[in-house]
């Protein structure tokens, strides 16, 4: 089939009728997208759709900056739902501890390139869970693991349910590492091998792009949150929750090491780089 480019970032920065991104690091990934269409390279973008843009920055008269935080409303959006051939809204569902979480699918058209949108903010979740893409780095450090579950493990599931066979999968940043862990599951299960091979065999249709590479730059789970979220899921893999965590620590092996996203990115991609010569 033809070659198809999946490109996973938590943060788009297209245009300010569409407030999902923050900084840097969105407003790369959408020149990725708008020169991709440009010169007509086949990429389909991932990404989360937040309830809540990032901050706007107001300046009152004393010179103190006030936080405004604007709701966005999809139907404001330049986004659309995505429908099957039933006309029925496309939803994701994505395992968390003892409750499924559904996401839906929202699509923004950027030129000839399409980019696709999760969002749990839906009354078929709890509460709560609807809250999970209510703002970009919004809440602690739970939260950021669930985004980063919706998006890597919810993003790679989203490409198959749509019918899009992705032969290289580019991590825009840490926060989609997940996505490899998923794409080599599905390929284990689809080729009956066993995960490790599988993770071997989908490594080199991978790309990790870091963007600051410092310590402080990387998320990093504790192994208890990872074992509360992911035990289930690692089970499923053959690997266990050790072998998960392990493929993200610095020393495997070492049980209070916390599972850090860029060593699992790195681990997990067959080609690394930067996006400045210093890093």
């Amino acid at each position: 089939s033809a070659l198809t480019i999946a490109y996973l970032s938590m943060e788009f920065g297209l245009s300010e009728s569409l407030p999902i991104y923050s900084g840097g690091l969105g407003i790369l990934a959408g020149e990725v997208l708008k020169t991709a269409s440009d010169l007509g390279v086949p990429v389909v973008g991932v990404g989360l759709l937040y309830q809540q843009g990032y901050f706007r920055q107001v300046i009152n008269s004393e010179g103190n900056q006030i936080e405004y935080n604007p709701y966005n409303d999809p139907g404001q959006l330049p986004v659309l739902p995505v429908r099957d051939n039933e006309r029925q809204w496309v939803h994701v569902n994505v395992q968390f501890p003892g409750r499924v979480v559904k996401l839906r699918v929202w699509e923004a058209k950027i030129g000839r390139v399409k980019l696709y949108l999760l969002d749990s903010n839906t009354p078929a979740n709890g509460p709560a869970d609807q809250c999970i893409t209510a703002e970009l780095y919004g809440g602690g450090n739970e939260m950021r693991l669930q985004q980063e579950i919706v998006l890597g493990i919810g993003g790679w599931k989203l490409l198959g349910s749509l019918g899009i066979n992705a032969q290289v999968c580019h991590l825009n940043e840490g926060h989609a590492a997940l996505a490899v862990i998923e794409r080599a599951r599905m390929f284990a299960q689809e080729a009956n091998l066993p995960f490790e091979v599988a993770l071997e065999a989908t490594k080199a249709g991978n790309v990790f792009t870091t963007h600051t590479p410092v310590a402080a730059g990387f998320d990093r789970f504790t192994p208890s949150l990872v074992n509360q979220y992911l035990k289930g899921y690692a089970e499923r893999l053959d690997i266990g929750i050790e072998g998960l965590l392990d493929l993200g620590r610095e020393n495997p092996g070492d049980k209070s090491e916390p599972l850090n996203m860029a060593y699992l990115a790195v681990r997990g991609s067959g080609v690394v780089n930067a996006v400045s010569r210093l890093h």
